[in-house]
């Protein structure tokens, strides 16, 4: 079973940076693949993807609305999984939450449905 460790969010202004990390804290020794998704506060909407990559880091997938500005990558032991996120818009500010996929860990899932094992989030807010 993995747990699954946000940190890194904060208030920062429009046009600034913020790096979030996700730990597994229970290693494990089959592979996973992982992924960042958002929900802004109050909202009442479904959880957004935002990027995802596989097992060694060799698959990665954007959302249109984060690509370009968003980086999404794992260290090389690869239970520590980070979003650097530039050029942050108003329009940004959400929780996230990092997530696991042990079923299909060859892949960058984008689907939330696929995922098995769930972050608390951490909030990021940009300001105008």
């Amino acid at each position: 079973q993995l747990q699954l460790v946000e940190s890194g969010g904060g208030l920062v202004q429009a046009g600034g940076s913020l790096t979030l990390s996700c730990t597994a804290s229970t290693r494990t020794s089959r592979p996973y693949a992982m992924g960042w998704f958002r929900q802004a506060p109050g909202s009442g909407k479904e959880r957004e993807f935002v990027a995802s990559i596989n097992w060694n880091g060799g698959s990665v997938w954007y959302s249109d609305s984060v690509k370009g500005r968003f980086t999404i990558s794992r260290a090389y032991a690869g239970n520590t999984m980070y979003l650097q996120m530039n050029v942050l818009k108003p329009e940004d500010t959400a929780d996230y939450f990092c997530a696991a996929d042990i079923y299909r860990p060859y892949v960058a899932t984008v689907a939330a449905e696929n995922y098995d094992y769930w972050g608390q989030g951490t909030q990021v807010t940009v300001s105008s």
